[in-house]
């Protein structure tokens, strides 16, 4: 069985469909996804149709990112719309054929998208030797008390971060890497990527052999292996 990570994917179907059919996931493996899924890319609809689909070929957590609940925190009022209308919410909107006004959006967005994030999506998963986050973790305290902010808001800073209390291996996204390489740190990897950026990747990651596979929105792919970024 293999557990693979895949890092924020932001609409950008190209990539996700690219790197899906060059990781080609399969009924024993686990796969990740790190939250991020909608806004900044071409079609969040996409993408999201597409998560709902995944755990039919294989064992599917999925964990919630900031943009992900900020879409869902929009359907409260006009100034939740807005918060999220300013951090990327434009594509998503146009995804759905949604006008940017609050009292109209969610009726364009399907229930079953809001269930994904409200009722599938978790704020954190853990195995044996790693565990995934979309944003980012104190180092002394356990997951099940780690704040909401911590979780899917703060950023990861590599001269900050120290172990956590766990032993554990964090993988996250959340912290673009503008380089399209992941940031490797002994104690923490990220594969946000920066899919949607012009030199951008959407990285998946075999969290137990490091190697990663990518994919961009030109459909272009390469792989590389953890051990060498160290």
């Amino acid at each position: 069985m293999r557990v693979l990570a895949i890092g924020d994917i932001h609409g950008c179907v190209t990539a996700y469909d690219v790197l899906l059919t060059l990781v080609q996931p399969k009924p024993s493996d686990l796969v990740v996804t790190l939250g991020d899924y909608i806004d900044r890319g071409p079609d969040s609809k996409g993408i999201l149709n597409r998560l709902l689909r995944l755990s039919r070929s294989c064992r599917h957590i999925a964990i919630a990112g900031n943009h992900d609940l900020m879409m869902l925190n929009a359907r409260n009022g006009p100034t939740e719309f807005e918060e999220w209308y300013g951090c990327g919410a434009k594509n998503t909107l146009r995804s759905y054929g949604a006008d940017p006004n609050w009292d109209t959006f969610a009726a364009s967005v399907p229930d079953e998208h809001f269930r994904f994030i409200g009722d599938r999506c978790v704020s954190y998963y853990e195995i044996d030797t790693h565990f995934f986050v979309h944003a980012n973790a104190y180092p002394d305290y356990p997951l099940d008390e780690q704040p909401d902010y911590m979780l899917h808001w703060q950023s990861l800073d590599p001269e900050m971060t120290r172990p956590h209390e766990s032993g554990k291996t964090m993988i996250c996204g959340h912290t673009s890497q503008k380089t399209g390489v992941p940031l490797v740190l002994d104690h923490a990897i990220c594969i946000d990527t920066w899919v949607y950026g012009d030199t951008g990747w959407l990285t998946c990651l075999d969290v137990k052999s490091g190697k990663y596979w990518q994919a961009n929105e030109r459909g272009e792919t390469q792989l590389g292996w953890i051990d060498e970024l160290r």
